[in-house]
């Protein structure tokens, strides 16, 4: 092989690996301004008392809505979304609920309405963190959208609706 197709073969490769690592290093630094490497490291204890993180759910579409038992406009909006987790399930989405509020009434109301999504437990200091995920007013409920790498490409104050739940989810779910 001649010099010169050899160094533009070991050129190519080495542009091609500095533009893989330049992506990666752009994803995560994406996350971290965004406050998604935060919210996917957040602990959170299921109604069993488990500990769980969203980082179980990498990879998959993720709906993360922040509610409290306590919102009128987020248990409006909690039946509408576990119908739309079982309409999107195989598509690859799944609807996370994190509740702001006391374990047992979480899961009292969870239970009643026969919530069909994961539902984790924060107390109140959840709402710092909503506020770093871009809510500086700390208001329920609030949901956030991960794609499935983890990076946040859309926020919503205020209770969803179906059809601006489909709309969002339409191009993620491709």
């Amino acid at each position: 092989m001649p010099l010169a197709r050899r160094e533009a073969l070991l050129l190519g490769a080495v542009a091609l690996g500095a533009a893989a690592a330049g992506s990666l290093i752009g994803v995560l630094a994406l996350q971290a301004r965004s406050g998604a490497a935060e919210l996917l490291a957040a602990t959170f204890t299921d109604l069993s008392g488990k500990p769980r993180r969203l980082l179980e759910w990498q990879g998959r579409v993720v709906t993360c809505n922040f509610w409290a038992t306590w919102c009128a406009p987020c248990l409006e909006e909690m039946p509408m979304l576990s119908a739309a987790q079982q309409h999107y399930a195989e598509k690859g989405v799944v609807f996370v609920g994190i509740g702001i509020d006391h374990a047992p009434k979480i899961a009292e109301f969870t239970a009643k309405l026969k919530i069909g999504f994961p539902v984790l437990v924060a107390d109140s200091g959840a709402i710092d963190l909503v506020r770093r995920l871009g809510n500086p007013t700390g208001a329920l409920p609030y949901t956030v959208f991960l794609d499935r790498s983890g990076a946040i490409v859309h926020r919503k104050l205020g209770a969803l609706n179906r059809p601006e739940l489909d709309q969002i989810l339409a191009g993620l779910v491709r």
